[in-house]
């Protein structure tokens, strides 16, 4: 294969890549839901487990009651 014929042909590919390029950079991130941007939050938060216990608890009581 000729050198000129390489040099057209990593042209192309070069051309063809900065197209993907710019069509990638204008595809949007899907955006993060709620819960996954506050998630973790309340690691390790005294006052948060205290809350999870109690409605758990709450919970509990009204599968009981049925």
């Amino acid at each position: 294969m000729a050198t000129t014929e390489i040099e057209i042909r990593v042209s192309a590919l070069e051309s063809e890549i900065a197209t993907l390029k710019e069509k990638l950079a204008k595809i949007e991130k899907p955006p993060t839901v709620w819960w996954q941007k506050i998630s973790g939050t309340f690691a390790d938060d005294a006052d948060y487990e205290e809350a999870m216990r109690l409605g758990r608890e709450y919970r509990l009581a009204q599968k009981d009651e049925k």
